[in-house]
């Protein structure tokens, strides 16, 4: 599974994109246990005020199945003006 970080979340990790192996994969089978994963391996992640994750390119709710092949996005709050 690809995972790409936009804004201070790719800072948080410390690099744009992950790519998780199948043996870090097991029971990561929806969003809400990968932002699980990620918050146990990357805790600052958890400190974002908000977060939205993209699944193939479209928005993802937390009970959205997950898939090796998925390609997912976190955004992290954006602020401009």
């Amino acid at each position: 599974m690809k995972i790409k970080f936009f804004g201070m979340a790719g800072d948080i990790v410390g690099s744009p994109t992950i790519s998780l192996p199948a043996s870090e994969m097991a029971g990561i089978n929806n969003v809400a246990a990968l932002k699980a994963y990620l918050y146990k391996n990357y805790p600052k992640l958890g400190e974002l005020s908000s977060m939205a994750i993209a699944v193939n390119k479209s928005y993802a709710s937390e009970d959205t199945s997950l898939d090796p092949m998925d390609e997912i996005a976190l955004i992290p709050p954006v602020s401009g003006g």
